[in-house]
């Protein structure tokens, strides 16, 4: 691949387990003669710097290696850098996190050795690019993969704070916890695109450019972040005693079924917060706990991403 290369290497990446698998990763991009400079983050924000970094130096592909925390900041800084209107550098994604959703929606694949021949093989595709300003980031912040209000972010909230257990298992006590504190839906009043407002109360809403979050919910399993549209999941009021039931549709994509349940598109998204606060992620970094608004657009086409070539 005679393109000028730049990976961006997290090391705390799944827990730590990044460091420890990075000869795997040397050895999985050697065996497809790939040729890169490699820089290693240091701490949370450093992945963007190096991202914007690259960009202006002229680099032709970005490789974000890490979860989707890494991505997202990789996003970030390609998308802020001043590029002097030089084409943007293509995204390129080792996932060696532990949810790496951004790489599910956007046909990465999920194993070293494929994701390092699907970089060589170097199959670029357009994808949308999300931007959210509100809450601790009144500048707005890139995301990749979507952003989620209410209910399952604040389960995000609650796992991270779980540190004897691990995966799927953190996430299920999180949602009961969660479940306590749910009692009473915020109401939110959404404006999509140019449209009336609308004001009801919402377990959550998901404003999705992919299609799954948390490593196993399906968000939007029919979104298509090439399409110029956000890709909606909107949760009105459910029962206590139902939300778990509700919560386990999620894992297949079949909470559409549900009659408290609604899939919406949309270019612009407007949420306020009528009772209650809003509590947000972006790509699984948290936006606020507890916000007042929130704007999320789109740019089209704003990014050329290295993917899995379709086989029909």
């Amino acid at each position: 691949m005679n393109t000028r290369t730049k990976l961006i290497y997290n090391p705390a990446a799944g827990k730590g387990a990044a460091e420890k698998n990075y000869p795997k990763v040397q050895a999985a991009l050697a065996q497809y003669s790939l040729e890169y400079d490699v820089t290693f983050t240091e701490g949370p924000g450093h992945g963007q710097e190096l991202a914007r970094q690259a960009a202006e130096a002229g680099y032709d592909l970005v490789i974000a290696a890490g979860g989707d925390g890494t991505v997202n900041e990789v996003i970030n800084g390609l998308m802020l850098a001043d590029t002097n209107d030089n084409k943007r550098p293509a995204l390129g994604v080792l996932p060696v996190g532990r949810g790496n959703d951004f790489a599910y929606g956007l046909n990465v694949p999920a194993t070293l050795d494929e994701a390092a021949h699907a970089l060589a093989e170097n199959h670029r595709q357009k994808m949308d690019v999300g931007h959210v300003s509100g809450g601790d980031y009144p500048d707005g912040r890139y995301f990749g993969n979507g952003v989620g209000l209410g209910f399952d972010t604040v389960v995000g909230f609650e796992a991270a704070k779980i540190k004897w257990l691990h995966g799927a298992a953190s996430y299920l006590v999180a949602m009961v916890r969660t479940i306590f504190l749910y009692a009473k839906a915020p109401v939110y009043e959404i404006i999509l695109d140019d449209g009336e407002p609308s004001q009801q109360a919402f377990l959550m809403v998901s404003v999705m450019n992919g299609k799954r979050m948390g490593g196993s919910f399906y968000m939007a399993p029919h979104s298509d972040p090439a399409d110029g549209f956000f890709s909606l999941c909107l949760a009105g009021h459910v029962p206590q005693s139902k939300i778990l039931g509700l919560a386990t549709k999620f894992l297949n994509g079949s909470q559409y079924d549900h009659p408290a349940v609604n899939k919406a598109q949309a270019q612009k998204v407007t949420i306020r917060a009528v009772q209650g606060s809003i509590p947000a992620h972006a790509d699984g970094e948290t936006i606020c706990t507890a916000g007042e608004s929130l704007n999320i657009t789109i740019h089209p086409a704003a990014l050329d991403v290295v993917t899995k070539r379709n086989e029909h």
